[in-house]
């Protein structure tokens, strides 16, 4: 017997017994989700990790995990584009449903063991609607393997924390106006480790670090301060109902909504197999380097949000004795500014703080994505997002968005509208999504020349 052929039999032996086990063990049914290989596994994993509790920044670490060994997988089968991690060399017939399936399965079982038997289940039904995955020798099943253990190996050590949802200690700030402290209803700050995990493809954590925010004595601060004063609160706004909508809209779960709106994507345009890796990985690895750099500027100027600052000095219950300062809070000193006592804001501020806007930043960055993937800002896309009448954490509702320009503009508008951010704060995010996605786009996921 030839030596290789013999290797080959001696390395996948092991995998199909391990398949085969898994199939009996796994409950007798489970129901894929629709579209290609690539679209289930990423609604599988947009599932598992959702499902998890990760915050959104947090989650798309996880997403991207997935997302990588997946595209590894259906580029070192059908070519075309340049692997994310190490190059694999796929024996020749090998079935790229096949690796796509194990690659998915092999990277969420090792970062959600917890999840198993749903996993299992889903992987056995993945492989019965190829049978069993042993008809290409199994050589489809190995590249998946390997594209799994890659990216794990790859990613060891990367700064990420367990378990979900940690909270860590950063630098502080001396207490006083413009610093950021706990909001309503004062949870632990969320995730400050996220901004000091290594990037995937960005070389630095402050690789494109906003400058800070304004002055709060200068003519830029009294505007943004005033125009969320009037437009945020949950009562007593200039927003009209429209504006209203939007402003729920936008507080959809984002891994949700980009991820379906790569998958409808993929429908619409008709894209392969491994045009729907790409795509995937594109959005979840670009929006992860978006958002750590988003949060590590945060960390970095720590910027108080507009409930803080609006409630200044007058309002006891706007802040918490957290150790950022006294209660009430402080005044900005700036006679261009009213503060005023009971000011809250349309949605519950997020736990961490304001500068810059994270979702202006990851809109900015899928936006870009979209451009490179369509070759055109004209996108004629639809987002998925919160419609207020449905239930908890539902995506009933849809806006079209013809442009690239139009999709940052709504967000911009939608977080003031919503009293999170001052325009000044998306802006910055829109230009740091813009910053992250370009540089991750020229230096990843490239065609082979």
């Amino acid at each position: 017997m030839n030596p290789l052929t013999q290797l080959k039999k001696i390395l996948i032996l092991p995998i199909l017994i391990a398949l085969t086990l898994v199939a009996l063990a796994a409950p007798a049914s489970a129901t894929l989700p629709p579209g290609n290989t690539v679209q289930q596994w990423n609604k599988i994993a947009e599932d598992t990790v959702v499902g998890s509790g990760a915050f959104q920044t947090e989650g798309l670490i996880y997403m991207s995990y997935t997302s990588a060994a997946v595209y590894d997988a259906a580029v070192a089968i059908d070519g075309d584009f340049e692997p994310y991690g190490p190059l694999i060399t796929a024996p020749p017939g090998a079935s790229v449903d096949c690796a796509v399936i194990e690659a998915a399965y092999r990277t969420l079982v090792n970062y959600f063991p917890l999840q198993a038997g749903t996993l299992g289940a889903l992987y056995a039904e993945a492989l019965s609607n190829f049978g069993g995955c042993t008809g290409d020798g199994g050589g489809g099943t190995l590249v998946g393997q390997t594209a799994a253990t890659n990216i794990i190996t790859l990613r060891t050590g990367d700064g990420r924390m367990i378990p979900i949802g940690t909270t860590s200690s950063f630098p502080t700030l001396p207490p006083g106006p413009g610093v950021w402290r706990l909001t309503p209803p004062f949870q632990s700050p969320q995730t400050p480790w996220v901004g000091n995990v290594r990037r995937f493809i960005l070389q630095s954590v402050d690789q494109f670090l906003p400058d800070p925010p304004p002055s709060l004595h200068s003519h830029e601060w009294v505007e943004a301060f005033n125009e969320v004063k009037a437009y945020g609160p949950m009562t007593g706004s200039t927003r009209t109902d429209e504006q209203t909508f939007i402003a729920k809209f936008w507080s959809a779960n984002v891994i949700r909504q980009y991820n379906r709106a790569g998958r409808d994507l993929v429908d619409a345009r008709g894209l392969s197999l491994l045009e729907t890796a790409r795509l995937a990985a594109m959005i979840n690895l670009v929006g992860a380097d978006a958002q750590m750099s988003n949060l590590h500027a945060k960390y970095h100027y720590l910027f108080w949000r507009p409930v803080t600052a609006i409630n200044g000095s007058l309002d006891a219950t706007a802040v918490t004795n957290d150790g950022f300062g006294p209660v009430p809070g402080y005044n900005d000193g700036n006679p261009a500014t009213v503060e005023q006592a009971g000011w809250r804001p349309l949605l519950t501020t997020p736990n961490h703080p304001e500068y810059p806007s994270a979702h202006g930043t990851l809109t900015s960055a899928m936006a870009e994505v979209f451009r490179a993937v369509l070759g055109t800002n004209r996108i004629d896309l639809d987002i998925h997002g919160f419609d207020p009448a449905g239930p908890a954490g539902n995506l009933n509702a849809v806006r079209h968005f013809e442009k690239t320009s139009d999709l940052r503009r709504e967000i911009i508008n939608a977080r003031l509208w919503a009293g999170l951010h001052y325009r000044l704060s998306t802006v910055t995010g829109i230009a740091l999504g813009r910053q992250v996605a370009k540089f991750d786009l020229k230096h990843a996921f490239q065609p082979v020349e």
